[in-house]
């Protein structure tokens, strides 16, 4: 007996940053020279490779744990339950809250404990915590929340994902322009029935591949070096995506007692949109079955990347019937996965 999902919600910010926002911006190479392409030619170059057309950011006025709440309050409403009732509140993000305009992130108090108090939850022993595990963070608080409810620690948990990516980015590098802001969040109980969910496995790779997304330097040299923003290595964090994330799919889905077939949708982290076909593409090729029409929903395009955010908000969208090519109904086989910092992996298989 397992946890199934009750209730789902999430915030999608107002603000709209379409590609044209960033023409005047002055891209630099790792060595502080300006790029040769134009910022036009650029910008095609990322919506080719990525997507993405758009993006959305947080008002000025909101940092992460506000966007957290706002997605946490509309999956109580969805749920129909008593907050009082939950035992776990648990927050994935990964630079806290950074208000507008600053470079310094907040996370203390915890970034659960605020939106607790801001839900006004007076239960003491509803604990409220934060978890940092890159982009895979609300996947694995769902594991997490999960392993509570299997073992009878908790009944019911509320688990949030929300960033502002904005905040923590070098306006000199141009991978500035994949990442977003946004939240969702889902409350979790007790399953009665064979819904919920069925298996996952989660990864860490650190030998080599820690730093393929790690906080460094501007490209500005003029810049303070002591100020970091959020740096990548694409092209490594592509080979190792596309080498594991398959497999660990894979593993996920056969521990499930689930057959290819018998599988619905792919909810994948909203990271590249050519990565994430690439990946998906893989993953039934290790069946030696073709990829079904309409299995993996991307709002990438329109959303950007908004991180632990991507995959709560993207179920939220499904569910409530925001996305009028997908569909998730009753039975229905669905499997969860994500690739991030750490480098960290994650996957969970769940019937509805």
């Amino acid at each position: 007996m397992g946890s199934k999902i009750i209730g789902v919600g999430n915030y999608i910010p107002s603000e709209t940053i379409t590609n044209l926002f960033f023409d005047n911006h002055n891209f630099l190479d790792q060595g502080g020279e300006t790029l040769k392409q134009d910022n036009a030619t650029i910008a095609h170059k990322l919506r080719e490779i990525t997507g993405i057309e758009e993006r959305r950011y947080a008002s000025q006025y909101q940092v992460a744990s506000d966007l957290g709440y706002i997605a946490a309050k509309a999956a109580i409403e969805d749920s129909g339950i008593d907050p009082e009732t939950l035992d776990y509140v648990i927050f994935a993000h990964n630079f806290g809250d950074v208000s507008f305009g600053t470079i310094q992130s907040d996370a203390v108090p915890s970034l659960a404990s605020r939106i607790k108090q801001l839900l006004q939850i007076k239960n003491n022993f509803c604990v409220a915590y934060d978890i940092l595990f890159g982009c895979p963070g609300w996947i694995e608080a769902m594991i997490q929340a999960n392993a509570f409810i299997k073992s009878g620690i908790a009944k019911r948990c509320l688990v949030v994902g929300a960033e502002t990516l904005s905040r923590v980015v070098d306006i000199h590098d141009r991978d500035s322009m994949i990442y977003a802001d946004g939240a969702g969040a889902a409350i979790l109980e007790i399953s009665t029935d064979d819904s919920g969910i069925q298996s996952h496995i989660s990864a860490s790779y650190t030998l080599h591949e820690k730093d393929y997304l790690y906080f460094g330097k501007s490209y500005n040299n003029e810049s303070s070096a002591d100020v970091k923003y959020i740096k990548m290595n694409g092209r490594k964090i592509y080979e190792f995506a596309l080498l594991n994330v398959p497999d660990a799919m894979k593993k996920c889905l056969d521990e499930s007692g689930y057959s290819i077939q018998q599988l619905n949708k792919i909810i994948i982290h909203q990271a590249n949109e050519k990565m994430d076909e690439a990946i998906v593409n893989r993953f039934y090729q290790l069946y030696d079955v073709p990829v079904p029409e309409n299995i993996m929903p991307m709002v990438i395009q329109k959303l950007g990347n908004s991180s632990v955010a991507t995959i709560p908000s993207l179920l939220t969208m499904i569910l409530k019937g925001d996305l009028a090519d997908h569909k998730i109904q009753v039975n229905d086989v669905v499997l969860f996965a994500s690739v991030g910092a750490g480098m960290n992996i994650n996957a969970f298989v769940y019937k509805f």
